[in-house]
């Protein structure tokens, strides 16, 4: 599939939406030009679009994958640069929210732009119908609505609104460049005010705004009923509106108030609260500003401390009395009936929130697939609406509603004793206007592992991994464990994969839809191990992991690495033994094994010399490779993209991205059949390293961290280590080191690091808090 009738895009408007949209073009490669004003003092008339990109770059969360990436940015202003747009083929919109400003800049676009290139608005309050208000007929053929959720980057929603005059093709091609080159899940939405999320998802604030000061709740409270229980981010409400601005709260109540109907049920909702208007005019707007419902007292070392509804001061944070047992782990049924405060303030937040969904459909979206995609990619919700309500049951939804005088949406009428969701042969079926049950569609290029589990069993199957046939010859090896760890049952099972595969398939692609690839090994596994002194069973999983790793890399047939999220530890060594990577541009990849007092155990070091004295642009001679890696993997240093990867040599130059992460598992099957003709295995190889004097240079490079304040004195016993596997042992320059050897010189260092009892200091802090120990 390819996006390459879009070739150059226009971002106009460098505020923090704009510049974040135009970044995410940037990295798909694809050249953007973006213009903002001339600032009043003109001394640099492209001022502030320049000052955009330039705050981009030392930005965290980073709106740049790569600092490559930023360099496809031209910038420039509209008075001198304006005529550029004729180059272009897409031209956003990302301007201040007032109409009279938008509609000019359309005019003076619409006697620039060439014809048929797409003109889109990122407006969320705004109708497209007034938006195109006196254009011609050419202008509203082009013209669309395209709603990006900040940071663009990171959230993969997209809302898109066509009129009555929109061209269609003109909506596919941008529909195919958002899907495929940005990474978005394109969600049609009607012209509506608000859409679909922002409209849903102001409602449920607002509910769980005034029903926790109605109520008289704590803010902790509120948020852990309104929060994880539920399905939603564990933020929950407060610590949600914390996070986007307590100052954002008031424009968006007054852009739905302004434009929703008069009848609408968000109008009978829509209020202020004092205290939220004091909080704005103090500066009290959230984590932007001096703090907001939550905030952190500086001067009692950072203390989280929480504000008190009714009296606006604050307090210490507590750890409320919240939900329990099934109401506390998503039965959602269980926790609206819970007995008190916690089932009033459940039900009132999450009652009123999916009857107001469930009115929006026809109204704002076409079907249920529109809203709780909207939720779950807008807001980072687990379930949708109507997912929820499933788990509710509709029939029992509109029964509550209806007991309590409330009105009763038609589509829950409709569904009656149904889901909206059902599995019927082996695929996934929705709940449509037409009373009929519809096959969820995936779109060309789109394979789901999800699909692929409901409609067959495993080939192979234990406590951690999976085995599965996705078709035309290719299987899929699963991690299935917490974090999808990684043990000796996975190591087990890719040991049992390997004759099948070679007997009955083509090839193999490592993948799972999880959260994060892997967090590497079980740590959990292997503290306890050490608590028992079972070192021999440390040892046992250790070289297990390296047969299993070395037999992906020598087997007979193409492997193919599909990681997203999180490859930590045994997660990226399996990477860095796979033929190829497909890896989704969202990837965060390191060999962290120091950070916990050991080395790569499962044959990370031996492939990332590999990949170092192979790397274009290299200095000769055995020690420049050595260094590169060392200061890689004793730093523990974790790429913050996939693009970041292929710096640090986790990828290699030739491996693939992927920007959408629907996309992943059929782009990584793609790719291993492409490999299969003519495959063979690649050769081990053989290293020359600088030995004992290479390793000297080394320790005295990690003293220097250590002088500097970045090394503690463990890090400099644990770096030795590394160094002497790195540098070869005792080997001389002159002598060859094969791979065996290279993997016991790690396997030896790993066993020593793992008897220390800093090292044990160290993974124990590691499960406690998640975060590494500076002993």
């Amino acid at each position: 599939m390819s996006q390459d009738t879009i070739s150059k895009v226009c971002v106009i408007g460098a505020g923090t939406m704009g510049a974040g949209i135009a970044a995410q073009v940037a990295n798909a490669g694809v050249p953007v030009l973006l213009l903002d004003i001339v600032p009043e003092d003109g001394a640099n008339r492209s001022a502030i679009a320049e000052g955009a990109v330039a705050r981009m770059l030392k930005t965290e969360p980073a709106p740049f994958m790569s600092k490559a990436a930023a360099r496809l940015v031209e910038t420039g202003n509209i008075e001198d640069d304006l005529a550029k747009v004729a180059d272009c083929d897409w031209i956003i919109e990302a301007v201040i929210e007032r109409l009279d400003i938008k509609q000019g800049l359309y005019e003076k676009l619409e006697a620039l732009k060439r014809p048929g290139a797409a003109v889109s608005s990122n407006t969320s309050t705004i109708p497209l119908e007034k938006l195109v208000e006196g254009r011609s007929d050419a202008f509203k053929a082009d013209f669309l609505i395209t709603h990006f959720f900040n940071p663009p980057r990171y959230m993969r929603l997209m809302e898109i609104v066509t009129g009555p005059a929109t061209d269609a093709g003109v909506a596919t091609r941008v529909r195919l460049f958002a899907d495929v080159a940005l990474g978005k899940t394109v969600v049609d939405a009607n012209d509506t005010p608000g859409f679909i999320a922002n409209r849903i998802g102001t409602y449920w604030i607002q509910l769980g705004l005034n029903a926790a000061f109605d109520m008289g709740l704590s803010v902790e409270l509120a948020d852990a009923i309104a929060g994880k229980p539920m399905g939603v981010p564990k933020t929950g409400i407060f610590g949600l509106v914390d996070l986007v601005g307590i100052d954002l709260m008031p424009h968006l109540q007054a852009s739905l108030t302004s434009t929703l109907a008069k009848d609408d049920p968000y109008q009978a909702i829509a209020r202020t609260h004092p205290l939220i208007e004091k909080m704005i005019g103090e500066g009290y707007t959230g984590r932007k500003g001096k703090g907001g419902f939550y905030r952190l007292n500086k001067e009692k070392g950072r203390q989280k401390e929480v504000i008190d509804l009714a009296s606006g001061d604050y307090h210490a944070a507590d750890r409320p009395a919240g939900p329990r047992g099934a109401a506390a782990k998503g039965d959602l049924r269980k926790l609206v009936e819970t007995k008190g405060e916690i089932g009033a303030y459940a039900w009132a937040v999450l009652g009123g929130t999916l009857a107001y969904a469930a009115r929006l459909v026809p109204e704002a979206a076409g079907d249920v697939l529109a809203v709780d995609a909207a939720m779950k990619l807008g807001y980072n919700w687990k379930m949708g609406p109507f997912e929820m309500i499933d788990k509710l049951g509709a029939s029992w939804l509109a029964e509550r509603l209806a007991a309590e005088g409330q009105p009763v949406p038609a589509i829950l009428t409709l569904a009656g004793d149904r889901p909206f969701y059902r599995v019927e042969d082996g695929q996934r079926e929705y709940l449509g206007l037409d009373g009929e049950y519809h096959k969820v569609p995936r779109p060309e290029g789109v394979l789901s592992l999800a699909d692929v589990k409901l409609a067959t069993r495993p080939l192979l199957r234990n406590a951690s991994a999976a085995l599965w046939d996705i078709g035309d010859g290719v299987v899929c090896l699963e991690f299935t464990g917490k974090m999808n760890a990684l043990d000796g049952e996975v190591m087990k099972l890719i040991v049992q994969a390997l004759p099948l595969v070679q007997s009955q398939y083509k090839a193999l692609v490592v993948y799972n839809e999880g959260s994060h690839f892997s967090a590497g090994a079980n740590l959990g596994l292997a503290m306890f191990a050490v608590n028992i002194a079972a070192y021999s069973e440390i040892e046992k999983l250790v070289a297990g992991g390296q047969m299993a790793y070395k037999g992906l890399k020598y087997a007979p047939f193409p492997v193919v690495g599909a990681p997203a999220g999180m490859a930590l530890g045994g997660g990226c060594e399996i990477l860095l033994h796979c033929d190829a990577i497909q890896a989704h541009a969202e990837l965060y990849v390191g060999l962290v094994e120091c950070g916990v007092g050991l080395v790569p155990g499962w044959g990370g070091n031996g492939e990332m010399l590999e990949r170092a004295r192979n790397a274009a642009r290299m200095p000769r001679g055995p020690m420049p490779p050595v260094a590169k890696v060392f200061e890689t993997v004793s730093t523990a240093t974790v790429s913050k993209s996939a693009a970041q990867a292929k710096e640090l040599l986790f990828l290699r130059p030739d491996d693939a991205i992927t920007m959408n992460r629907d996309r992943l598992l059929y782009d990584a099957k793609h790719k291993a059949l492409a490999l299969v003709e003519g495959y063979t295995p690649p050769e081990p190889p053989e290293f020359r390293l600088p030995g004992p004097s290479g390793r000297t240079g080394l320790a005295m490079a990690a003293e220097s961290f250590h002088k500097r304040g970045l090394a503690t004195d463990y890090d400099l016993v644990v770096s030795d280590y590394l160094a002497e596997v790195l540098t070869g042992g005792e080997a001389d320059v002159t002598d060859p080191v094969s791979e065996q050897e290279l993997l016991k010189l790690e396997r030896d260092a790993f066993m020593k690091l793992v008897h220390s009892s800093r090292s044990v200091a160290r993974i124990e802090h590691m499960l406690e808090t998640g975060k590494p120990l500076r002993n």
